[in-house]
Order: structure tokens, then C-alpha cells, then sequence
């Protein structure tokens, strides 16, 4: 908009009509396109980028509606500058939601003449500020009686540069209507000028602008919670990791179990976290010499994600390593951790499987839990164990916790994993595909060997979940 205008503007010429409509096509084609991005974002408003996405649409709604609006009166010609208007229709004749829509986009102009302090408002104006179309209009003192107290200091400077120094107006302040709605308008305008160069007048648009405005809050404000969010999920997998690191066991490579002796359990392991979240899961694994020289051998899994998973399964696995270390039976512990997690404040579910090794007998006893069973391979072949009655921890309270034996061999492959090492649709076929790696155990030389073949054959997939796999090869 120019900052100076002649005193007898000529008349502005209408666009072409066949152009503005195929504008005001366009602009009702992508708000329809909009409007249904908007819809497949409607779900329960639970998860921060959905909440972002539908901010984003409805802002864009806003500023494509005023654009539709804006368009159909650059067709129609300016509106006209009146000192008055006719009456509006009454609010009982017209709906509410089309009277707002109304105040939302239309465009109100005025003018004010500095030497007979008379003004002209158009009839949109008057709708724009709530004021009755039989009143005569605010001259530009009168004005400021409209406008909230700490607004006035911005509309009296932008009126006094428009006026003094023939800048034009361009800026935004808030209005309160007779029925005390505050609304925010957006002003435009510029000093109309006489044959001399003086200040005659000051010509304005202004616009309610309110809605939009509540709009692009609502996405700054959507933007910073999903900020706060992003930041607390990485502040709460930090502590996760940080946990469960303390929690797991902390060798790396081979473990031999126990420390002494000529049968003993040469031991691997390895933690597959999901490929599809970022979220830690409460898996374990462990493997520790008890005091009367058996190995404790044990993998489960805590429903869940995040730091008070990851804090229920370092509490769990604690619990499992004192019990275990005062000589408790599998059968027994697992009915123990049972009650444990029964009795915790935040209900939860968990899987487990635990094994008893005597070095001396070669026998392995064990429990489990709702958990995938061992899969003992031997000679080129394996099979799965069959397992001793057991339900969820914390499914049901005093429930009793069978035990199986099993006599090893040396080089018998033992194999123990969470729920996750498998993809979930291939969940049905899990020890099928874990059996099939029977061959190739048979040519290992070392637990090591076996946990690199499983990782080669299930760690490059899109795994849901996270992963626990322990395998432990007699000698």
C-alpha cells in the first residue's frame, strides 16, 4: 500500500472475475484437502506429533478461509464507506457459528477527515467491533475508548506516525465489544493527502483477526509441549540406559561358570534393543556363581517401557540374585517373585525363565513363567524343553511354580531369549526358526560363536520389541 495517496483517488478497477474465481477454486480445493489431513489426524489426542499435526491443519484452515474470504471481495469491489448502516438481522435469524465465521474474515474500512473531524465506517466495520450500525462512528479520539488499556500506547503511536509523518499504519491491537468479547484486529492505513501535500484525512482496513491468532498460539503452544515431550523422553531413556547398565551384567565377550573346575559353563550373551522405538524395555539377562558353586542362569522380560520398567526389572533381578544366593529352588523363586511383583504399588506383568546348574552332576534345573521354554540343542539337532507349570508374575496371586531337570552333556547348546529376539507375526514359528540354527551350533566352538550366529540370523530385523538372548555351551 502506498504511503501517499492523492485526495481524488481515482476509482480502483476490479481484476479480472474469470481469474479471482479460478484463485477462489484453488484456495476451496486445498482447504478440502486440508480439512481431510485434519480428519485422519483426529485421534485421542494422546500423542504430541498428532496434537502438532492437527494444530498445524487448523491454523492453515484459518489462513485459507480469510484467503476465500479476502478473494470474493477483491471480486465483488470495495465495500462501501458509510456513516451508518441498516440494522443487522437479529441474532435469533442468524445462526451463532455463521455470525463468528462472519466476524472472523470480513473486512471493515473507515476514514477519518482531520479537518471536519467527521468519520466513515462500513457496515463490516461496525460487525467487526460489535457496535450498533445506528450509532454514528468513533472519530479517531473516540477511538481509543474501544481498545484495552495497555493496547492504547500502540494504536496512538501508529495513528500519530501515520498522521505527523505519513507512515503508513500497519499493526494490531485488541478491541472490547459492548458484550465484553475481547477480540484482536489488525489495522491497516494511510494518510490521504491534500492538493498542498497536507494531511487530510486517514484511510484504514481492519480486520478481525482473532481466531488465527488463537490458532498459530495453539501450534506455538503444541510445538513447546512437544518440545518438553521430546525432551523428557530423552531424559527418561538416558536414565533407562543408565539403569539398566547398572542393573545388566557387566562382562562383555565370555564367561566361564564356575570360576574353578573341569565342568563348567562357557557363557555369551547380548541385548537386541527394538528397531522401532527408542523406548528401553525391562529384558534382562544374568548369569552368576552361587555360593555353593552352582551357576544361576535366568532371561525374562517386564511389560512395558521406560524408566519405571527399567527400575521393576533392576528390582526384580535383584531379588532373583539374593534368593537365588540363599540357595532357594527355581520352583520356589519364581513363586516368590510372583508375590514381589503382586504386592508392588504399580501393577505389572512379567515373564522369566530360571535355571540351577550343578557342575558336578550336570544337572540343570528350572523354572519359568509364562516364558518362551529353553531350546537344548545336542549333536547337530534341537529341541525344545518341555516346561513345568507356570503363569505371569504378577498374573495371579499364590500361584505354585513347577520344576524340570534336565542332565547335560558336554557340548550341549543351551539357549535362553525374550519374547522380542523374534519378530512378532513369526512369533508362532520362533523355535522353529531358532531350532533350524542346530547345524550350524554343532560347528561352534564357543558360546561366543552361537550368539554372533543368532545375531546374524534375527538383529537386522524390524524387532518391536527389545531382546534378551543367552546362550551357555558345557564344556
Amino acid at each position: 500500500m502506498p504511503s501517499h495517496l492523492s485526495a481524488d483517488r481515482p476509482a480502483a478497477q476490479p481484476p479480472a472475475r474469470g481469474s479471482v474465481d479460478a484463485l477462489i477454486s484453488q484456495a476451496r480445493r486445498l482447504m478440502g484437502d486440508v480439512d481431510a489431513v485434519r480428519r485422519d489426524a483426529q485421534q485421542d489426542g494422546s500423542d504430541p506429533r498428532e496434537r502438532w499435526q492437527r494444530a498445524l491443519c487448523d491454523l492453515a484452515l484459518h489462513q485459507l478461509s480469510d484467503l476465500d474470504e479476502h478473494l470474493g471481495q477483491l471480486r465483488d469491489g470495495p465495500p462501501s464507506v458509510v456513516a451508518s448502516v441498516e440494522p443487522p438481522l437479529s441474532p435469533t435469524a442468524v445462526p451463532e457459528a455463521a455470525r463468528q465465521e462472519s466476524l472472523l474474515s470480513r473486512v471493515g474500512s473507515a476514514e477519518w477527515n482531520l479537518l471536519t473531524d467527521e468519520a466513515s465506517w462500513s457496515g463490516e466495520l461496525y460487525q467487526i467491533l460489535g457496535r450498533d450500525p445506528a450509532a454514528p462512528p468513533l472519530t479517531l479520539d473516540e477511538l481509543p475508548s474501544l481498545i484495552l488499556d495497555e493496547d492504547r500506547p500502540r494504536l496512538t503511536a501508529m495513528v500519530t506516525d501515520c498522521l505527523v509523518d505519513a507512515k503508513p499504519i500497519d499493526g494490531e491491537f485488541r478491541i472490547v465489544r459492548p458484550d465484553g468479547a475481547v477480540r484482536t484486529v489488525h489495522m491497516m492505513g494511510e494518510p490521504v493527502l491534500d492538493a498542498d501535500g497536507g494531511t487530510a484525512s486517514m484511510w484504514a482496513v481492519l480486520r478481525d483477526v482473532s481466531e488465527l491468532r488463537r490458532s498459530q498460539r495453539t501450534v506455538s503452544e503444541t510445538r513447546d509441549s512437544l518440545q518438553r515431550h521430546r525432551h523428557h523422553a530423552q531424559t527418561e531413556r538416558r536414565l533407562a540406559v543408565e539403569l539398566q547398565e547398572a542393573v545388566l551384567p557387566p562382562w562383555r565377550g565370555s564367561l566361564r561358570l564356575p570360576h574353578q573346575g573341569p565342568e563348567t559353563l562357557d557363557l555369551a550373551a547380548r541385548y537386541l534393543p527394538s528397531s522401532t522405538s527408542a523406548l528401553i524395555g525391562g529384558d534382562w539377562y544374568d548369569a552368576l556363581q552361587l555360593s555353593d558353586g552352582a551357576t544361576l542362569l535366568s532371561v525374562g522380560d517386564l511389560t512395558g517401557h521406560g524408566v519405571a520398567v527399567a527400575s521393576g526389572m533392576a528390582m526384580l533381578l535383584g531379588a532373583l540374585r539374593g534368593m537365588a544366593m540363599a540357595g532357594t529352588e527355581p520352583g520356589q523363586l519364581m513363586s516368590w517373585l510372583n508375590q514381589l511383583l503382586d504386592a508392588t504399588v504399580q501393577p505389572a506383568l512379567g515373564s522369566a525363565v530360571c535355571c540351577r546348574y550343578r557342575p558336578e552332576t550336570r544337572t540343570l534345573t528350572w523354572a519359568q513363567a509364562g516364558h518362551p521354554a529353553p531350546l537344548l540343542f545336542r549333536g547337530g539337532t534341537g529341541r525344545m524343553l518341555s516346561a513345568p507349570d507356570g503363569v505371569l508374575l504378577g498374573a495371579t496371586s499364590g500361584a505354585a511354580y513347577g520344576q524340570a531337570e534336565e542332565i547335560l552333556e558336554a557340548g550341549d547348546v543351551l539357549l535362553l531369549h525374550t519374547d522380542g529376539l523374534v519378530p512378532r507375526g513369526d512369533r508362532p514359528e520362533a523355535a522353529d526358526r531358532l531350532l533350524d540354527l542346530a547345524p550350524r551350533f554343532g560347528e561352534a566352538r564357543t558360546a561366543q560363536d552361537c550368539v554372533r550366529m543368532v545375531v546374524e540370523e534375527f538383529g537386522d530385523t524390524e524387532r518391536e520389541d527389545n531382546a534378551c538372548v543367552l546362550i551357555a555351551r558345557a564344556t
